[in-house]
């Protein structure tokens, strides 16, 4: 009876997971949206960038799709990827700011001074920190089977470290086991959240490489500590 309940409670923990995934997804970019615009917003008003207005933010956008131009040329999941990002960011900017009507209010206050000027300046840097926002998205699902491969590396190598603790007679932790899985969520989390909020042009081998290796070495750990006997 109780190894039915904890079944049971497993499957509902699997599928409120999974359920609540694409949540916890969409909840992160806008997180990270908010904390880029607030970043760029406070290097204007504390002129923390050398160049005026939001040219940072222009200068850093062309940086990224730059980047993504001439180091994404192929990937494993579309056939064009410079052409889904190209669709992916004018997609954006055409419901999001031309139907809205923002740009064409960009437009007529381009020339207007006191605090209309001003926030023409910050309405404009919001809008160049979305689309960058947004091919760094674009970037980070292009790189996704980097961390699938890591998963399937580090998921091998656990349970060669597993079967050899369990022929070997090799101590069992569960404290080292729960710590790891609850780690591999918050990889993802923090990771995203500086890759997508940093306010300055930065190689995602910087960001990818790094989390990647941290990634499958927390699920070989986790898989490697897994209960000898199921």
């Amino acid at each position: 009876m109780a190894t039915a309940e904890r079944a049971q409670e497993t499957r509902r923990g699997w599928f409120s997971t999974l359920f609540g995934l694409p949540f916890q997804i969409m909840a992160v970019l806008v997180v990270s949206l908010l904390m880029s615009v607030l970043v760029e917003w406070a290097g204007i008003h504390w002129q923390w960038w050398s160049q005026p207005g939001a040219q940072h933010a222009l200068e850093t956008l062309e940086t990224e799709v730059a980047r993504l131009d001439t180091h994404f040329t192929r990937s494993l999941l579309v056939s064009d990827p410079v052409a889904l990002a190209t669709r992916a960011v004018t997609s954006a900017h055409e419901w999001l700011f031309v139907r809205s009507g923002i740009a064409d209010w960009l437009e007529n206050s381009a020339h207007h001074g006191g605090w209309l000027g001003t926030l023409h300046v910050y309405v404009q840097a919001a809008l160049y920190v979305t689309l960058m926002t947004l091919t760094r998205v674009v970037i980070l699902l292009l790189t996704s089977p980097l961390f699938a491969l890591a998963a399937l590396v580090g998921f091998v190598d656990g349970l060669v470290r597993r079967d050899l603790r369990r022929f070997g007679a090799g101590r069992e932790s569960a404290f080292i086991y729960h710590h790891a899985k609850r780690a591999i969520t918050p990889v993802f989390v923090v990771g995203w959240l500086f890759y997508l909020s940093v306010p300055f042009a930065i190689h995602p081998n910087a960001f990818l490489l790094p989390c990647a290796a941290l990634f499958g070495l927390l699920v070989s750990i986790a898989t490697g500590s897994f209960k000898k006997y199921l």
